[in-house]
């Protein structure tokens, strides 16, 4: 498969978009971050909201 055929979603931290990895084939419909460092973000963010 070619890079520009692969599906892609928003990061919903940062709002880029971001390919699917073979990683993810299993749980593509829960990856919501591009990133660790986004995944860290959010989780910051919310314990700093009280959320």
């Amino acid at each position: 498969m070619r890079k520009p055929h692969l599906p892609q979603k928003t990061c919903v931290v940062c709002g880029r978009p971001f390919a699917w990895r073979r990683r993810w084939a299993r749980c593509w419909e829960e990856v919501r971050y591009c990133s660790a460092r986004c995944r860290g973000q959010r989780q910051a963010t919310q314990v700093a909201e009280g959320g």
